[in-house]
């Protein structure tokens, strides 16, 4: 009769962990990432918050004011701002999405989750408190009416995009990730440039700024395209999808800014639409400028590409010799 060896006796620290003790786990991933997506929310806002965040004037404000006289809001809510709204609100998904990637308890549905719970936070108290502000100010009438809903609209709009940044720059895969560098590169040099703007004095802008926010984002889905490479052969379609966001991103936000900073047409909505769909077009056309910035993104992209094949090949036949 043989006798079982001290060698193979079962070990206590094999033991599964108490269901206890998951559970605080999971609880300080999730009060992590709400803590990481509100500091995110916070970082999108804040090229709009240093400058003291007084809601600019509005055309249907109820009585004369100074604009140091317009009341704290944490928004800049006005038709002229609706590109910079955008900036503000998907800078801070991207950036709670894009810290994902570097926090690996994060990684699995809780950690993302609430980040996200936290970047909505954030901007829903924001967008709250803002829109409380500009309905106590407007003045009554169907035109305040129709130019509340019509800015309400439009940050509903970024607060989605917000959220569809944060998901695909926290995916794991490269594909979905660079596809969200596509989608963010025009809204994140919009919001750079917000900084820049908002941090310097009236009139002194270098003109370096305005030439290297044109080119930027062709180097970052450069970037990103590199980053992401085309194999499987499948991830073709993210350089075709980045290369037509990238051309069609920039008319979109010079449409919105033609058109709703316009005055004259401001209300009548059969000529914002005509106006816009003729500025549109223009901006997609071959006068539009988007040739160039888009031939650039390509090229960035294939220089890179094939100098980490190389590299690659290099590091393959190391290891063979």
């Amino acid at each position: 009769m043989s006798h079982a060896s001290p060698d193979h006796t079962p070990s206590t620290d094999a033991a599964p962990a108490h269901p206890s003790g998951q559970r605080e786990n999971r609880g300080s991933v999730a009060w992590t990432g709400v803590l990481l997506g509100v500091l995110a929310g916070l970082l999108g806002l804040a090229p709009w918050l240093v400058t003291g965040a007084r809601l600019p004037l509005q055309n249907l404000w109820g009585r004369e004011v100074l604009p140091a006289e317009m009341p704290l809001s944490l928004l800049p809510l006005s038709q002229y701002e609706l590109t910079t709204l955008v900036a503000l609100m998907t800078v801070g998904g991207a950036a709670a999405g894009f810290s994902l990637q570097f926090w690996r308890p994060g990684r699995g549905r809780t950690g993302v989750w609430s980040v996200a719970a936290g970047v909505l936070t954030v901007q829903i108290t924001a967008t709250v408190q803002a829109f409380a502000v500009l309905r106590a100010g407007l003045a009554p009438g169907s035109a305040s009416a129709l130019y509340f809903a019509g800015v309400l609209a439009g940050v509903g709009a970024a607060v989605a995009a917000s959220v569809v940044a944060l998901f695909l720059l926290a995916a794991r895969s490269r594909a979905r990730a660079a596809l969200g560098v596509g989608l963010m590169a025009v809204p994140v040099v919009s919001w750079a440039v917000e900084w820049v703007v908002n941090l310097s004095d009236v009139g002194n802008v270098s003109p370096l700024v305005p030439a290297v926010a044109h080119w930027l984002p062709a180097a970052l889905v450069g970037a990103a395209l590199t980053w992401c490479g085309f194999r499987p052969t499948r991830r073709v379609l993210v350089w075709v999808a980045n290369l037509v966001l990238l051309w069609v991103v920039p008319a979109l936000f010079t449409s919105v800014n033609y058109v709703f900073g316009t005055r004259i047409y401001l209300g009548d909505l059969d000529e914002m639409a005509l106006l816009a769909r003729q500025i549109l077009a223009a901006t997609l056309g071959p006068d539009g400028g988007a040739g160039p910035i888009v031939m650039l993104a390509l090229a960035i992209a294939l220089a890179g590409t094939g100098a980490l094949e190389v590299l690659r090949r290099r590091r393959q036949a190391g290891t063979t010799a």
